[in-house]
């Protein structure tokens, strides 16, 4: 695989004392960061370890190869984490002590305008795929979607406002373009006549976090891994997960509450009461960065941590 030589700050990592916490290290224990990116939370975790411990780290985005930590003790798996249990079983872990994931994005994501997810800089293609190498990138789903599947979409995964008008203005402002939408500059022209003002950032977030999680199949791939967390994890052993924004933490919260991503409807909760979790939950509500973090790391300030350990 060939690593870039660029040299960049990839991601700060965000609440590095609580994850550290949160996991309860074991000088010579196994843990899993099956979100590598940067490598700062596993830099930090490895230097806890003794010659005993092990750790793993998951990254599909061939980028993150430059981070690699040139440590005995540290494996680096160029995967999507939702494959966590396959890796743990074909490298011969029958059992792990903790696991943590950070899902942001990386802010290396963001300032590589080249690969799309950012719509500060109107030149780039619409991307947005994490594993370059696999999958349709956003302007795929943008041209082949209908107006109702690009609704459901905006609806759905950026819990956007009018989701139907901006869905109906993209596909009409794509018929008029001979090649389709291919860049972030046709993007925000096809929904420019409806962008408020005052919410133009909120809005654009919107849509570039509904349109980012269907290219990555990011909700599919985090219901694998909580599932596969379950079984990989010893019993005690910590799952820590720092979520950005409403949809992954009420899937994380479902799993650690309910031991399912998606919460009993009220019947059954009234009838049979709470399904008995695996997990027990270690924060109650989950932590947030301190004002000095938010202060040193702005893009800190959606991050949810949530702490639990399987029983």
């Amino acid at each position: 695989m060939h690593c870039p030589d660029k040299e960049s700050v990839y991601h700060i990592p965000v609440m590095l004392g609580e994850c550290l916490e949160g996991l309860r290290i074991d000088p010579d224990g196994c843990y899993v960061d099956v979100t590598f990116g940067g490598g700062g939370h596993s830099r930090a975790i490895v230097e806890k370890l003794s010659s005993k411990g092990r750790l793993y780290g998951f990254d599909q985005d061939a980028d993150a190869c430059r981070n690699i930590l040139q440590d005995e003790r540290f494996t680096f798996v160029t995967s999507n984490f939702r494959y966590l249990a396959n890796f743990m079983d074909y490298y011969g872990e029958d059992g792990v002590d903790g696991i943590l994931a950070d899902l942001g994005v990386s802010s290396h994501h963001f300032d590589e305008e080249e690969r799309g997810f950012s719509f500060r800089s109107e030149s780039p293609l619409l991307d947005m795929r994490m594993n370059a190498r696999a999958g349709r990138n956003a302007a795929a789903i943008l041209n082949e979607y209908d107006a109702s599947s690009l609704s459901a979409l905006f609806y759905h995964y950026g819990e956007l406002k009018q989701a139907r008008r901006f869905a109906a203005s993209i596909v009409h402002y794509r018929e008029s373009l001979s090649g389709g939408l291919q860049t972030v500059g046709q993007l925000l022209e096809a929904v420019r006549g409806l962008i408020s003002p005052r919410e133009e950032k909120k809005q654009l977030a919107c849509i570039f976090q509904a349109l980012r999680i269907e290219v990555n199949d990011e909700l599919g791939a985090l219901q694998q891994m909580l599932e596969a967390a379950l079984g990989c994890l010893r019993s005690g052993g910590r799952l820590v997960v720092m979520t950005y924004h409403s949809l992954e933490d009420r899937m994380v919260k479902n799993v650690l509450r309910y031991g399912t991503v998606k919460a009993p409807d009220e019947d059954s909760l009234r009838l049979y009461g709470a399904p008995q979790s695996p997990w027990q939950q270690i924060t109650r509500k989950p932590l947030t960065a301190s004002t000095k973090e938010l202060s040193d790391n702005p893009r800190s300030r959606s991050a949810k941590l949530r702490i639990a350990e399987k029983i």
